[in-house]
């Protein structure tokens, strides 16, 4: 493989040394550093994927509340103590998904994103979070609870940042989650090496203030990178607690499937490392229709309006790249 980093500037070809040949691997460099015969001509451009439309949010408020009332009554009889509840956007487009990611990338920057052109249609993920890194035996994961809304007022915005930190809620919403993956991830890792490195430290991106919390343990003698996401999965910072109880429940409550939403993307590498992200802030295109949703955690002293106010915020980006080019009115 070809490994580029745009940042440092370096390209690497890599190999297992026990499948080519040195002639193989001779000739393969032979072949990079050759001269190309004749430049490429630039292809032209086409437009970024864009709505046609207006984008269709399920549920609407009305909606969204009755779920929400339902949320609480299954925290009070003890079903459970967090619940992540999604809303789900929708719109018909055109265009070139790939330069609308390429538009994204530049605009709201995120750490765990990424771009699959698939058979049945492309998936722009403009995640901030991780799910599950692994290196050489070592295993981390990154959960995000807590969110702010970013301002362009630097006062606010940090006003923002300074009561998400002092939030008692937040942090124990962050801390219910950070207890579920511990206990994930004593499915896969030695015993007495899981720990929390640090909880609730800030993270700052384009348009939230997030919590974010670390833990770490030890993958245990038996154990790879395919069974630890298999014993992990899907991450519980996008189901909720106990994890379970919160999927039946999501899935009683949201009124469509969410596919790749909350799923991950993730590469393992032929030494055994792996990384993965939770799959949020991310567009599914087919054909002429698109969808992403975005979502919170829900606990027993939420507040609907402040709750169904962070959809819309966490949504924006995304809504944004499909407004920000020129539309055409649906007839």
């Amino acid at each position: 493989m070809i490994v580029v980093d745009h940042q440092t500037r370096r390209t690497e070809l890599r190999a297992d040394a026990e499948v080519l040949s040195d002639a193989q691997w001779q000739g393969l460099i032979q072949q990079l550093q050759a001269s190309p015969t004749q430049p490429k001509e630039p292809q032209p451009k086409g437009q970024p994927l864009h709505a046609l439309g207006p984008i269709q949010a399920s549920p609407d408020w009305s909606g969204y509340a009755e779920a929400f009332a339902r949320v609480q009554a299954y925290i009070r009889d003890g079903d459970c103590y967090q619940i992540n509840l999604a809303r789900r956007f929708q719109a018909q487009v055109s265009g070139d998904a790939w330069l609308a990611y390429q538009q994204l990338r530049q605009h709201s920057p995120a750490p765990f994103g990424g771009y699959f052109n698939l058979p049945w249609g492309q998936l722009l993920s403009n995640s901030p979070e991780a799910f599950l890194r692994l290196r050489a035996g070592q295993v981390s994961t990154s959960p995000i609870k807590g969110t702010r809304p970013r301002s362009m007022d630097t006062a606010q915005d940090q006003a923002a940042l300074a009561e998400l930190q002092a939030s008692a809620k937040d942090r124990a919403e962050n801390l219910m989650i950070v207890d579920l993956l511990r206990n994930d991830l004593g499915r896969s890792c030695a015993y007495g090496s899981i720990g929390v490195d640090r909880l609730f430290r800030p993270a700052s991106f384009a348009n939230v203030h997030h919590l974010i919390s670390d833990i770490s343990g030890q993958l245990r003698p038996g154990e790879d990178a395919l069974s630890l996401l298999a014993n992990c999965f899907p991450g519980g910072s996008i189901t909720g607690a106990p994890k379970r109880r919160a999927m039946q429940i999501i899935d009683q409550l949201e009124p469509a499937r969410r596919g790749p939403y909350c799923g991950s993307l993730a590469w393992i590498g032929p030494d055994g490392s792996m990384d993965s992200n939770i799959l949020i802030r991310s567009l599914m295109r087919q054909g002429d229709q698109a969808w992403f949703w975005a979502g919170g955690g829900l606990v027993a002293d939420s507040v609907a309006e402040e709750e169904f106010a962070e959809t819309e915020q966490k949504a924006s980006v995304l809504c944004q790249l499909l407004q920000s080019q020129k539309t055409t009115r649906l007839g």
